[in-house]
């Protein structure tokens, strides 16, 4: 198996931590963090077909880089 392979700024200790806070949260913190993340007046939330996902996400990485 071949060494993994993080974005910049990431490692397998800061996987782990974010890994461990999602599994460890309750489902109201969860709603609570859904219900501010959708609030953002700065971010957008869309619905797309699911067969467009990687469509979407490599414009996008096109556009970020």
């Amino acid at each position: 198996m071949g060494k993994n392979k993080f974005p910049a700024g990431w490692n397998e200790q800061r996987v782990k931590k974010v890994l461990r806070h999602y599994e460890t949260q309750s489902d109201e913190a969860a709603a609570a963090e859904d219900d501010i993340a959708f609030s953002r007046a700065d971010a957008a939330v869309m619905e797309i077909p699911k067969h467009l996902v990687p469509d979407v996400r490599e414009l996008l990485a096109r556009k970020v880089a």
